[in-house]
């Protein structure tokens, strides 16, 4: 099964297994990593799922939606390595994926 590298706000390292298929975000919220808040739900419609994806992955994420890049805008600190893990789906590719949890609270 495919492993996600979770950094979360508080600096706790987390290494999960995923089943292909669900996202970044719901496999984060089934394992309570600290500061995906995922208010939507995972419908591209808060940004409270941000995280910053380590550089030598983004090459293998798919290209941004305009959906996500726009939610992207309302972000609190967007970086360049921003994307919004409710639309980032799990394949076997991905195992290994790593991230930054962004502080996501109000």
């Amino acid at each position: 099964m495919p492993r996600v590298i979770y950094h979360d706000i508080e600096g706790l390292r987390r290494e999960v297994e995923v089943a292909p298929g669900t996202t970044v975000m719901e496999a984060a919220l089934d394992h309570d990593i600290e500061g995906i808040v995922a208010e939507c739900g995972g419908a591209c419609a808060c940004a409270t799922c941000h995280a910053y994806i380590a550089d030598e992955w983004l090459e293998r994420l798919p290209p941004l939606s305009d959906m996500e890049d726009a939610m992207l805008d309302s972000a609190r600190d967007r970086r360049p390595n921003s994307r919004l893990t409710c639309q980032i789906e799990i394949t076997d590719s991905l195992d290994g994926l790593e991230l930054q949890v962004a502080d996501n609270r109000d």
